[in-house]
């Protein structure tokens, strides 16, 4: 019956499905007594949105996750968080191929869909090596974070959190067990914000990117070639997605650094070094991750809509990560640059880019910021409250935090209204998944193949 089923639905329905069937799943768990600390009752919207949060690897919590969730609360965190970071399909794959199942056609085109790949064959392979790849990056950051919280903590708590908090870094999710204020109490802590901005980092590059960097160093293995050759032999995606995560991560950082340098609210009354690192790791967090290592409220309104912006833009495609993602906005740009000298092709390092790319890159962008107006137009309805006067740039704040799955907030989450955390959970699950995934599984099967009717061309103005 199932299988059936599977067979009848198209790959985008399917990864919904399976989406929304774990996140009901993670919250039937968590409301659970096991999964609460003791004096600690937790509602089923609650619940919902923490399974949300946490699948979709945002970090927003209602709640204090430290605090309010027990030893199997927070277990069930974090394999949500693991399922989301590297997809279901991948999970199942991997699980298939342990029981020595064959992998079908259909269950290759889903993970091809899931990953955003223009191929289905050699999935079985990709999976492994994403899963391998994943659990040695984690595992490295899991040793490393160890090293430093069992001392303060104890073996068994510490090696907890150091998993714990490898794994939400490198899958940008943004949970943390450390108290009320993110890491903002070790934002002077180089070892903590170097091996966590790392996970973050490469994390949100992007399992195809790892790949191709891989094969690049097998290739040039025992060849003395200069890193800018090196850069040469990578894929057109490859050099896109490093060049643009480094200009935006330099950018963040710059402007940040410069924006809050005197706010003794943020970085005002550190020293110049502990400045450099804050406003690097804020820079690198606002890439989806949602650790908080300056307090958000009180960042001036330039750094906050810069925020915004690079929540907005996230990760890279085939990533942990969420967002519109890097390349999308490159496509963009590059379309931009080549209207203003007049080319009537997209091209970069030597490399054509298609149209039906550039169509996909604004339909993303155009859906994206639609979803982000409309989410914050409903909060501005559901959050009308007489307790809390939120200012605009909160809920803009909010929503963006949400669709680019980061976790960031502006400390409103706790007391959102029950329409207001559904409206989020939405946001964020709008935001993991990616809104054209979403619409073509919600869209009614086409009966024919291509469109053969070609109606004549005639010129419109724009601009």
């Amino acid at each position: 019956m199932i299988r059936k089923i599977f067979i009848k639905l198209k790959p985008t329905q399917i990864i919904v499905m399976g989406f929304l069937i774990l996140n009901l799943i993670g919250a039937i768990l968590l409301v659970m007594p096991f999964s609460c600390a003791d004096g600690k009752e937790t509602t089923f919207t609650d619940a919902l949105f923490t399974s949300t949060s946490a699948l979709c690897v945002t970090g927003l919590s209602v709640v204090n996750t430290l605090e309010h969730w027990t030893v199997i609360g927070k277990c069930i965190i974090l394999f949500l968080i693991q399922i989301g970071g590297i997809g279901f399909m991948t999970i199942v794959t991997t699980i298939l191929v342990i029981l020595g199942k064959k992998i079908t056609l259909k269950e290759r085109v889903v993970m091809q869909e899931s990953f955003n790949l223009d191929t289905f064959q050699g999935m079985v392979s990709f999976a492994k090596k994403i899963i391998l790849g994943t659990f040695i990056f984690e595992g490295i950051g899991a040793i490393l974070l160890s090293i430093k919280f069992i001392p303060k903590y104890g073996f068994i708590s510490g090696l907890f959190r150091g998993i714990f908090h490898s794994v939400s870094a490198f899958c940008n999710a943004g949970f943390d067990i450390l108290g009320n204020n993110s890491i903002i109490s070790y934002s002077n802590d180089w070892y903590i914000n170097i091996i966590l901005s790392l996970l973050i980092i490469i994390g949100g590059l992007g399992f195809i990117v790892w790949v191709d960097i891989v094969k690049v160093i097998k290739n040039c293995k025992g060849k003395k070639l200069a890193l800018r050759k090196k850069f040469v032999n990578l894929s057109l995606h490859s050099k896109l997605v490093l060049s643009i995560s480094l200009t935006l991560i330099l950018f963040g950082w710059i402007y940040i650094f410069l924006s809050e340098y005197d706010n003794p609210l943020t970085l005002g009354n550190m020293n110049f070094g502990e400045k450099i690192l804050a406003s690097f790791f804020q820079s690198v967090t606002l890439r989806t991750a949602g650790f908080a290592a300056i307090e958000q409220g009180n960042l001036t309104y330039s750094s906050k809509l810069i925020g915004i912006i690079l929540m907005m833009i996230g990760g890279s495609s085939g990533s942990t990560a969420g967002g519109m993602k890097t390349v999308t906005i490159g496509v963009i740009i590059i379309a931009i640059l080549s209207v203003i000298r007049g080319n009537d092709s997209l091209s970069i390092f030597k490399k054509s880019i298609s149209f039906n790319t550039l169509q996909k890159a604004l339909t993303v962008v155009v859906m994206m910021i639609g979803f982000l107006l409309i989410l914050t137009i409903t909060l501005s309805f559901t959050e009308k409250n007489i307790n809390y006067n939120y200012e605009f740039m909160d809920l803009f704040y909010e929503s963006a935090s949400a669709l680019g799955t980061v976790g960031l907030s502006l400390g409103i989450t706790p007391y959102l209204s029950l329409f207001g955390k559904i409206a989020i959970c939405i946001g964020m699950f709008i935001g993991r998944l990616g809104p054209v995934t979403i619409a073509v599984a919600l869209a009614s099967k086409k009966k024919s193949g291509k469109n053969l009717l070609h109606y004549p061309e005639e010129r419109i103005f724009v601009g």
